[in-house]
């Protein structure tokens, strides 16, 4: 897997990408990260990647021309949209094992689902949006996702691609110690959730079809400051422990995210 980040800020991402799994991945050769200088794909003497917005408002814009430059650049012709020509060809598209992801307050919400699309792909190229915003002409002809990390609005996209850098990576094949740790954590896969079975009666349930939370999850020791772990967590019942584990998972999800079990 190939990362590609183009920011006005490069130094931001000599912390996020040194420590942890990405680390490690980056290591193992699992993941390429490298990080691009916007400014250095404009060629003006002040290398100006931003200009004031059409129909006046405040603040400044950033400049389509860097960003195709930057992207193209990287991926070649084929990096542009299927409805962006370029240079006399008549329908190139970006290749299906790259995504080329505009970070933005305006995107579509990033969630567990996208992260796992990603995972499955080549090369990821991630714009990271800086002022007022970004010329939409970047949304519509050059990016194959417009994306943002939560109703929100940051300072710029930065953080939002370290975050998809991390969650993308963990899902790599040998990025973790052990693979069953992305199987039933929270957002997993419907699949991943226990069956489809009611952890209290046994019938088939709906909340099957939906995503849950992650369950709770004790260590040692396990009496601390009075409080002590679940004793069923303690007994060795596999099957009573995922029952339990199934039940406690929904009734963290109405608790804490109600909005992922719809009507149920």
């Amino acid at each position: 897997m190939q990362f590609e980040i183009i920011t006005i800020f490069p130094e931001f991402f000599a912390g996020p990408l040194d420590y942890g799994i990405v680390r490690r991945a980056r290591e193992a050769r699992l993941v390429d990260v490298r990080v691009h200088d916007l400014r250095a794909f404009a060629h003006d003497r002040h290398r100006t990647v931003d200009d004031r917005p059409f129909g006046g408002g405040e603040g400044m814009v950033l400049k389509p021309e860097p960003l195709f430059e930057a992207v193209e650049s990287l991926a070649g012709d084929a990096g542009a949209r299927r409805d962006a020509p370029l240079k006399g060809e008549a329908t190139p598209a970006a290749p299906s094992a790259t995504a080329i992801v505009l970070l933005s307050a305006s995107g579509k919400l990033f969630r567990q689902e996208t992260a796992r699309r990603f995972a499955l792909l080549d090369r990821i190229i991630l714009l990271c949006g800086r002022y007022e915003g970004v010329d939409e002409r970047v949304a519509e002809h050059l990016a194959t996702d417009e994306l943002s990390i939560g109703d929100f609005v940051l300072s710029g996209g930065e953080l939002g691609a370290a975050l998809i850098v991390d969650a993308v990576t963990r899902l790599i094949p040998g990025a973790l110690g052990n693979e069953d740790s992305t199987v039933n954590e929270s957002f997993s896969a419907p699949e991943n959730l226990g069956g489809a079975a009611s952890p209290i009666t046994g019938h088939e349930s709906r909340v099957a079809n939906h995503v849950l939370l992650d369950f709770p999850h004790y260590t040692r020791p396990a009496e601390f400051r009075g409080w002590n772990v679940p004793e069923i967590l303690l007994g060795g019942n596999h099957e009573e422990i995922r029952r339990w584990r199934q039940q406690k998972a929904l009734e963290k999800t109405r608790r804490n995210r109600p909005d992922l079990l719809g009507n149920t």
